[in-house]
């Protein structure tokens, strides 16, 4: 067995690392079973035990791979849910009326078979510079959060953070510091602020070290942020900020006239980089 050239820049260490992506992605390695040993992997490649170790270590910081004390070096699977970020309400609503959020979690998760769970807070805090902007007003004016940490089967799935004109929710159980029955949607119903329509802004950068500690992902794993900005007739009505860990999540969007279906398709595997490189 051979590591492929690639670049003359690239170290041993990185393209050993690029062909061991590739037999994951082709399913010569199962979760059940550990990985060859260092040393053998030593003599598939001809290589020296150290380019072995700093090329798991590689796929270990990518949170491919953990290596389990004692037991040896296994793939690290989190299933991968599919959520639909953007696309048709699947139950009877309002005309125009976007999903509520909340609906939309929970029938996914138990279309996908697992428990979804959640913990709640509530907090009043400074807006920042691009939240104040989203939302028309100054940066540091003052604004309600209402944060949602999701667990799928216990393990952190999301971070979703709606922010508020404190003027909108002031008196009303936006402010409240638990959950409100029928989600936030059904508050902003009665107010008068039903969102039609809304606005994602998805970027993808690496977790901060509180978000890294909750999230339990590899030091290599970066984040999904979908950013929406949600609007009804009168203008923005609230920004909804959703963190994801990249390898569990995977977001859906339906375009165009989707009345034919009843659900999204399932979008196709993703290719392996490496797995391309190779070929």
């Amino acid at each position: 067995m051979t590591i492929p050239r690639g670049t003359a820049q690239s170290p041993k260490y990185q393209r050993l690392a690029a062909d061991l992506r590739r037999r994951i992605a082709e399913g010569e390695f199962t979760a059940d079973a550990a990985l060859p040993v260092e040393s053998e992997l030593e003599r598939q490649y001809g290589v020296a035990r150290n380019t072995v170790r700093l090329a798991v270590d590689v796929l270990v910081n990518e949170g491919r791979l953990v290596r389990l004390q004692g037991k040896g070096t296994y793939l690290r699977e989190h299933p991968v849910l599919d959520h639909r970020a953007y696309g048709p309400t699947l139950a009877p609503a309002p005309r125009d009326c976007l999903a509520a959020p909340s609906t939309v979690y929970l029938g996914e998760a138990a279309e996908a078979g697992r428990e979804l769970s959640t913990d709640f807070e509530m907090m009043i805090v400074r807006a920042r510079v691009d939240i104040a902007e989203r939302l028309g007003l100054r940066p540091g004016e003052a604004i309600v959060v209402r944060r949602q940490l999701r667990l799928l089967d216990r393990e952190p799935y999301s971070i979703e953070e709606s922010h508020y004109r404190a003027g909108l929710a002031a008196g009303t159980p936006l402010m409240e510091p638990d959950p409100v029955e029928g989600g936030d949607e059904a508050v902003l119903a009665t107010l008068g602020r039903t969102e039609i329509g809304a606005v994602d802004h998805l970027v993808a950068r690496m977790p901060g070290p509180e978000e890294a500690q909750w999230f339990q992902g590899g030091p290599g794993v970066p984040l999904m942020v979908q950013t929406r900005v949600t609007y009804d007739r009168r203008g923005p009505v609230r920004v909804i900020e959703t963190r994801y860990s990249a390898d569990r999540s995977r977001l859906v969007y339906g375009i165009g006239d989707l009345g034919a279906r009843t659900t999204l398709p399932a979008p196709a595997a993703p290719v392996d980089p490496a797995r391309a490189d190779a070929q």
